[in-house]
């Protein structure tokens, strides 16, 4: 009987061990590898950064590049074009990757 309890407090323990990583998985994809809690299941399986980045991020992206005011931001289908000014009052045009965020061009 002892052997018993004995065997059933170990595998109990084990159990208990091992229960958090089944709520786990691993996931391999263009984006690298990353942890799958599963918080997201019942939604399409898409990642949340696949829409790119907010014009929001596009004008703080600029504004690192030297645009100081900005008179606007235009949508393209690739990129967002941010205008404006520098410090010293010059035109300034940055456009920035809609989906990676990189800074295309400077003018």
């Amino acid at each position: 009987m002892k052997k018993l309890i004995a065997a059933g407090a170990i595998a109990l323990g084990l159990v208990s061990i091992s229960a958090p990583t089944f709520a786990q998985g691993i996931e391999f994809g263009p984006n690298g590898v990353r942890l799958n809690d599963g918080r997201d299941q019942g939604r399409n399986n898409r990642n949340d950064d696949d829409d790119g980045i907010s014009q929001r991020e596009a004008v703080r992206i600029a504004r690192s590049e030297g645009l100081r005011d900005v008179d606007s931001v235009s949508e393209r289908r690739r990129s967002f074009r941010v205008e404006g000014a520098d410090r010293r009052g010059r035109d300034i045009t940055v456009d920035v990757d809609k989906f990676s965020g990189n800074v295309l061009s400077v003018r």
